[in-house]
């Protein structure tokens, strides 16, 4: 097995999102998977939205995350251009493999969230467990 972990992208809005909830569940997900993985997580940057000088390196440190993770975990519970766009630079230029979890029935679901995101699931705890159950190196 080797000693370098696998990164995973917290990717989910955080523009216009209540900071308490843009966090939330990012912790959540470092609770539950950080052990096993490395977690990429853009709000670990101060950068404030909406502020010109810092716009560009918003999108390009996020996009840095992108290309340096292994797996795209994505919050999706609202629509995000920031979110989307994320989505598909990992799955359609990057061949990532996307994990998303959404509060919305399939037929909700806008159609290029589904073609983009490699699997989709129900809650964060699942999307958990299936992040742990596929991609943990089991030793033997």
């Amino acid at each position: 097995m080797s000693n370098s972990l696998r990164k995973i992208y917290l990717c989910g809005p955080i523009m216009d999102e209540h900071a308490g909830t843009a966090r939330e569940w990012r912790e959540a997900a470092h609770e539950g998977l950080g052990r096993r993985f490395v977690m990429l997580d853009p709000m670990r940057r101060n950068f404030k939205d909406r502020e010109v000088d810092s716009a560009n390196e918003i999108v390009e440190f996020d996009l840095q995350d992108v290309r340096d993770a292994d797996i795209i975990l994505v919050n999706y519970n609202k629509p995000s251009i920031g979110t989307a766009m994320e989505v598909f630079y990992a799955s359609h230029d990057l061949g990532k493999f996307v994990v998303g979890f959404s509060p919305f029935d399939f037929k909700e679901c806008n159609p290029w969230m589904v073609k983009f995101c490699t699997k989709i699931l129900p809650s964060l705890e699942e999307a958990v467990t299936y992040i742990n159950e596929h991609f943990v190196q089991q030793a033997y």
